[in-house]
């Protein structure tokens, strides 16, 4: 190797040294700075017919593990969807209160069933009925303070999608506004690194509020997509999330996919394109904090409140409904006559027969009088099947009705004959041994305090109206009336009531028929449950006492809680693994990085020591020439 060969390669060797020095000492300074990616530089072998072999450096390579950080930003995603489960439901365990505590859903009704129970052992006390009052008076409380909690818990996670939105925006522009600084830059630039260090933070931030999948093509351009594919940032364009608040919710305020409709904010996402899609109605996100905030207002809240007001409605309808049976047509076709003179709006014929098949099956037939609420939606193998009627339209028009909604029961239909009166409804099979009517009731709300039975409408809509499970076009009466039941105002102003049923006759002091009734009622009565209440099915319907419903739906709450909880914990554990995982090969290793100064040190001198002795023998050669 000549001097000239000699004196080349140790500067380029000094210079690949310095390069590589620099770096370390920016993985060293940057040891503690988030997001950093250790850097290691490029170098190459360059050769030169005059010169021989020389090192060049042309860049540098971040040492990062690219599934790993898939994995981690997919699992980012679902700790922060678990994390807003769990802390909601953790809050909705405290609205519902420590089991067996006062203050609890369960501790008043309790209360109620118990006062009701000294009332009958203590018939006409004065006493025994203003207590029996105020316990239903405090379960009505309850129930409206219950009603609150799972609304304010709504308005909440509304708030919060507002400020999700705001944060998952901001993510999306700064990477949009990196990806724009990063073209024209090639990927082992070193001030591109930096770059790329802060674009993979902010995708790492807007991994927490929606799922994301991230892709990066030749101009080193992130383009990221939801894993349903819609894209949320394209080169140097970001698609923005729009949130427009509703405010304070209530139990009627949920969501419609049509926005004249809807009563909850509207999260919409605006694609770079110009186009914008409801997230909610079109399943933008699966996965994030957002997904968990619409999950929650729109579903999980929306359950829980169907849950208590179902308890309200069932409550309120067992000590007010009276239930009579039809009366058997003799002869052939054998069937039911039944009354519907007095029916109010929400009011039901229950009607059971065995089809062709051998299998029994039920029809509920109910009083809806208005028009834009029909028909009524049935689930696929309702049990039972519920079809609207307006009872106001005579029996012609109702039997017509009814024989075109059930066209291949085997069963007839027609306004019964005189003697019967007017408002007279038959029910019979065909006459082709097809079909076989079991049994028909219908099922009235008591409005009189001393109607001559021991029904009583104890609770009331608001205070005045009575609850009757009325269906119109805007929607359900049973929506949101936990957070409206309260005592009868008649009632309150004469608690009396409670023990007397009947003013013609009197009824005898020391009766115990209505409050008998009134415990029956709510411990021992069995009833049927909306599958909305997320118990039971459309075809096979929870069904038990008042006692054993609130249980039952109190457990699983507070196992969805606990299971929300445990999800929350293991995801922390998973996001830790991978974080570690990823640290390991991603972040500064102050250890590594000084061995690496120590051998560029030794490089560095052993470089400056040729050039020394070449210059030397240089000086040397000189000399003797001269």
């Amino acid at each position: 190797m000549g001097l000239s060969s000699a004196l080349a390669s140790a500067m380029s060797g000094l210079r690949a040294n310095q390069a590589a020095l620099s770096i370390v000492s920016s993985n060293v300074a940057n040891s503690q700075t988030p997001g950093y990616v250790t850097q290691t530089p490029n170098q190459i072998e360059v050769t030169t017919g005059d010169f021989g072999a020389t090192a060049k450096t042309t860049g540098v390579s971040r040492e990062i593990d690219s599934y790993v950080q898939n994995q981690l930003r997919t699992e980012t995603g679902g700790s922060g969807y678990a994390d807003q489960m769990a802390n909601i439901l953790k809050q909705l365990q405290s609205v519902y209160g420590t089991p067996g505590n006062s203050g609890t859903l369960e501790n008043a009704l309790n209360t109620f069933t118990s006062s009701l129970q000294a009332l009958s052992t203590s018939a006409g006390s004065s006493s025994a009925q203003r207590v029996a009052l105020g316990a239903a008076q405090a379960l009505a409380t309850q129930l409206n303070v219950t009603t609150k909690g799972i609304q304010s818990l709504r308005s909440n996670v509304e708030q919060d999608l507002a400020t999700s939105s705001q944060a998952a925006n901001a993510a999306l522009n700064q990477i949009a506004d990196i990806n724009t600084k990063l073209q024209g830059l090639a990927p082992t630039d070193p001030s591109a690194a930096n770059l790329m260090d802060q674009r993979d933070q902010a995708i790492n931030s807007l991994s927490k509020y929606v799922d994301v999948r991230v892709t990066t093509d030749g101009s080193n351009q992130a383009n990221i997509y939801t894993t349903t594919g819609i894209q949320l940032v394209g080169a140097g364009l970001a698609s923005q999330f729009s949130f427009v608040s509703a405010g304070t919710l209530s139990a009627t305020s949920l969501y419609n996919i049509d926005p004249t409709k809807s009563g909850v904010g509207a999260l919409t996402i605006k694609l770079p394109n110009g186009s914008s899609i409801d997230v909610a109605g079109n399943n933008v996100v699966s996965s994030g904090q957002i997904a968990a905030d619409l999950k929650l207002r729109d579903q999980t809240l929306v359950q829980a409140q169907n849950q208590v007001d179902q308890l309200a409605a069932t409550m309120s309808s067992a000590l007010s409904d009276k239930t009579t049976a039809g009366t058997p047509v003799s002869g052939s076709p054998a069937g039911f006559d039944i009354d519907l003179s007095g029916a109010q709006p929400g009011n039901t014929v229950n009607l059971t027969y065995t089809d062709s098949t051998n299998t029994q099956r039920q029809v509920t037939l109910v009083n809806v009088t208005d028009p834009t609420a029909l028909p009524l939606q049935n689930a696929t193998n309702a049990n039972p099947m519920q079809i609207g009627i307006d009872f106001s339209g005579g029996m012609g028009a109702i039997a017509s009705a009814l024989n075109t909604a059930l066209p291949t029961s085997h069963l007839v239909f027609s306004a019964a004959p005189l003697p019967a009166t007017a408002t007279t409804l038959r029910v019979t099979d065909d006459n082709s041994g097809l079909a076989k009517v079991n049994s028909v009731s219908s099922s009235k709300t008591v409005s009189s305090l001393t109607s001559g039975g021991p029904q009583l409408p104890l609770f009331t809509d608001g205070g005045q109206a009575l609850y009757t499970g009325a269906i119109t076009g805007t929607g359900l009466q049973m929506t949101g009336f936990a957070g409206r039941i309260a005592v009868n105002t008649q009632l309150t102003a004469d608690p009396t009531r409670l023990s007397i049923y009947s003013t013609s006759p009197v009824t005898p002091t020391g009766d115990t028929t209505r409050s008998d009734y009134l415990y029956s009622q709510l411990t021992t009565a069995v009833y049927s449950y909306s599958p909305q209440t997320g118990l039971g099915s459309a075809s096979q319907p929870f069904t038990g006492s008042v006692s054993n419903y609130l249980q039952q739906f109190l457990s699983v709450q507070a196992n969805a809680s606990t299971q929300a909880t445990q999800l929350q914990q293991g995801q922390s554990v998973v996001v830790s693994t991978l974080q570690a995982k990823f640290n390991s090969t991603s972040s500064v290793n102050l250890d590594s990085e000084m061995s690496n100064l120590i051998q560029l040190q030794n490089a560095y001198a052993a470089n400056a020591h040729v050039m020394s002795v070449v210059q030397s023998m240089m000086n040397t050669l000189i000399q003797a020439q001269g």
